[in-house]
């Protein structure tokens, strides 16, 4: 690997969101997610979990020293359609139990019926319980969205009702994160002049998987955006790709390294 990758395999560990959202997600499987995340190279931006474990991972996180280290939760997730008080209810309990950022989905299909009106309140409301307290990053499920104008849509409409980030996907349909939905959000973030990041996810495995996206956010915002502030990665297993180029081993029993 070249020294090149090298850095950049280090400097993308601090971009990812470490995830596990999975049906079957245990206390166990996620506190060893939590020791994963403090890597021997430092540690990742975030965990990303269900609500039912925010408080088992923020605990399990401080006790580790890792108290750097954001806890993640979805609401509204996966399918982007449960009524608003049901939202503005997952996120304030997840609030209460320590969340420090809610990746919330933007009903993507009410746009698809031709509402936008929808997402820009649910956008909105939940800014307004997260405002001071939490990151509202917004899940537009692109795959789903398809059509480029929808895309840049959502982006905008999400910017403006408040979003501190755009991400792309759930990782549960069968489109995920595309450059050219990256693309289109990245210049909606420049074109509004807002603070607003980028959150790819859903199928980024490796490092050459990262790297579209980061040389996408240069080219278009600059290198000066590149920040866990401003650029997320939403992966469950690109960590071990870079560990592994980095020459990090797996810790032999799975737990901490």
């Amino acid at each position: 690997m070249t020294e090149l990758d090298t850095t950049l395999a280090h400097n993308l560990i601090a971009l990812l969101d470490l995830t596990s959202l999975n049906d079957d997600d245990s206390d166990a499987r996620i506190i060893d997610l939590c020791q994963r995340a403090l890597t021997p190279v430092g540690p990742v931006a975030a965990v990303c979990v269900y609500p039912r474990f925010v408080a088992l991972a923020r605990r399990t996180l401080d006790a580790l020293g890792g108290q750097t280290v954001a806890v993640a939760t979805v609401t509204n997730f996966p399918a982007g359609n449960a009524a608003l008080d049901e939202v503005l209810e997952q996120t304030r309990q997840a609030l209460a139990d320590g969340a420090d950022e809610i990746d919330v989905v933007y009903p993507y299909r009410a746009l698809l019926a031709g509402d936008a009106d929808r997402g820009f309140a649910l956008v909105r409301a939940c800014k307004a319980l997260c405002a001071d307290r939490a990151l509202l990053k917004v899940i537009l499920e692109t795959g789903e969205l398809a059509d480029p104008a929808l895309i840049r849509q959502a982006s905008l409409d999400a910017i403006e009702a408040g979003a501190d980030f755009i991400k792309t996907s759930t990782g549960k349909v069968a489109v995920n994160a595309t450059a050219e939905a990256a693309r289109i959000m990245l210049e909606c973030i420049a074109s509004s002049g807002v603070n607003v990041g980028l959150k790819p996810a859903g199928g980024l495995k490796t490092l050459d998987d990262a790297r579209v996206y980061l040389e996408l956010a240069e080219a278009i915002n600059g290198g000066q955006w590149i920040s866990p502030r401003h650029l997320r990665f939403g992966a469950s297993s690109l960590l071990g790709d870079l560990l592994n180029r980095l020459g990090v081993p797996a810790p032999a029993d799975g737990g901490r390294y």
